[in-house]
């Protein structure tokens, strides 16, 4: 056992005292900041950019209130030019592009000839945006050609807002439906990534050590079970130092950001409210928000955070037991890309699986399923706990993820214990095979 704890301790401090460790420490997440920061400013860069559109309509069908100007888009009305001399004024000219509505003896082929020119290929956003003008105008122009009554009709139009309540009466929101099924995929999609990038991290050491002929020394001195097990616990140790960083860090963010950049927009002092509708706004939103904080108390935080250490170090054991006894198959990085396929397929899986199914039905056959598969359970039941699920179903996933890792670690033990020593020889499965019968 103190030899152990040797190697897990050499291993913890190389892993630590690691330049690259301690810049990306520091870095990531004033990365991850910066990133979402300059993608935002990207956005609203983009929305200030300006956009002329030119419209002809020979139909005479359309007024200028159905062309009403955005702050992203501008309507210029050229209904009283010919079609052609419209082309050349927009084609010599910086506008956006041309929308042509012919005069046809149908709605149905005034709708079906509708025409855009650019000089571009046209923004998706813009173009859904002019369909669905010309569609609700010639849809009002169709009903009264039918007779009917388009102010009445438009008075007819019921939107239900269902309630969401449980069976004692509280309410909750839509909206933490939402950020439950983000909160599960960020969890989820971490635990993926971080198993791929401290299980490398582990299978990289192993060949450096085997190709500079290092490991012929230590393995003199310690079994080669105990190596293996140290390295795994050592780097997953640093891992979790990490994490902790990374936590202290946003959560000193996010305190800095609430305190310098926040602001109550619910009771902004010194600003009139102009009318009696912007109050019963202002009233409902002050009320979604505090339902939404209600039912923020109510999520799984502690259970949620604690599932997260547990699933990824469970995970991480079970992936780096096998990152490990491939890099001791292996003479170089090179030769490991035909194991690494069997070992990536598992987590995407977990992850589509957890897309697909987790979000739509978190309590469904095929998320419980998968959530129970030692190999998928740490992405697949991260992102179904913030859904809420029952205690004994994660203690179930959590026995048959350890009794999968302590199986695991005996056949990677063995192959470890072959392929430390192993030089000069490309292994196949067939190879790596034999070696669990050594």
């Amino acid at each position: 056992m103190s030899k152990l704890k040797l190697i897990i301790h050499r291993e913890f401090i190389a892993k630590v005292r690691n330049k690259t460790f301690l810049v990306m420490t520091i870095l990531s997440p004033l990365l991850v900041i910066g990133m979402s920061a300059f993608i935002g400013y990207l956005g609203k860069l983009n929305q200030e950019n300006v956009r002329i559109i030119a419209y002809l309509d020979e139909s005479k069908l359309f007024e200028d209130q159905d062309f009403e100007d955005t702050e992203s888009v501008k309507y210029l009305n050229f209904s009283e030019d010919d079609y052609e001399v419209a082309k050349t004024k927009v084609d010599l000219s910086d506008y956006f592009g041309l929308l042509y509505i012919p005069k046809k003896d149908s709605i149905k082929d005034i709708a079906s000839n509708v025409e855009f020119y650019s000089k571009k290929s046209p923004n998706i956003v813009v173009i859904n945006s002019l369909e669905n003008k010309i569609e609700e105008r010639l849809r009002q122009v169709k009903m009264a050609q039918l007779g009917i009554d388009v102010e009445k009709l438009n008075d007819s139009k019921i939107n239900a807002d269902i309630k969401l309540l449980d069976f004692e009466g509280e309410k909750s929101s839509k909206l933490v439906n939402t950020l439950k099924s983000v909160l599960g995929m960020a969890g989820g999609y971490m635990i993926m990534m971080f198993i791929i990038i401290y299980g490398a991290m582990v299978m990289r050491s192993v060949i450096e050590e085997k190709t500079s002929r290092i490991v012929e020394v230590i393995i003199s001195s310690v079994k080669p079970f105990q190596l293996m097990m140290g390295k795994i616990i050592g780097t997953a140790l640093a891992g979790l130092l990490q994490f902790t960083i990374w936590g202290v860090l946003l959560l000193i963010v996010m305190v800095v950001a609430s305190s310098v950049f926040g602001v109550d927009t619910l009771n902004v002092q010194g600003v009139s409210v102009p009318t009696e509708e912007a109050e019963v706004m202002k009233s409902i939103a002050k009320s979604d928000a505090q339902l939404v904080f209600e039912e923020l108390k109510n999520l799984p935080i502690a259970t949620m955070f604690f599932s997260f250490i547990i699933y990824f170090i469970g995970g991480y054991l079970l992936y780096s037991s096998i990152y490990a006894a491939i890099g001791a198959a292996v003479d170089n990085e090179t030769d490991t890309q035909q194991f690494m396929l069997p070992v990536i397929i598992p987590l995407m899986l977990g992850v589509y699986i957890g897309f697909a199914s987790v979000i739509s039905d978190p309590h469904g056959p095929v998320a419980t399923i998968f959530s129970m598969i030692p190999f998928t359970s740490p992405i697949v039941m991260l992102m179904r706990i913030p859904f809420g699920v029952a205690w004994w179903e994660i203690v179930i996933s959590l026995l048959l993820l350890i009794g999968t890792f302590l199986l695991i670690v005996w056949f990677a033990a063995k192959i470890y214990r072959v392929g430390i020593l192993m030089y000069g020889k490309k292994p196949s499965y067939k190879e790596l095979y034999k070696w669990l019968k050594y």
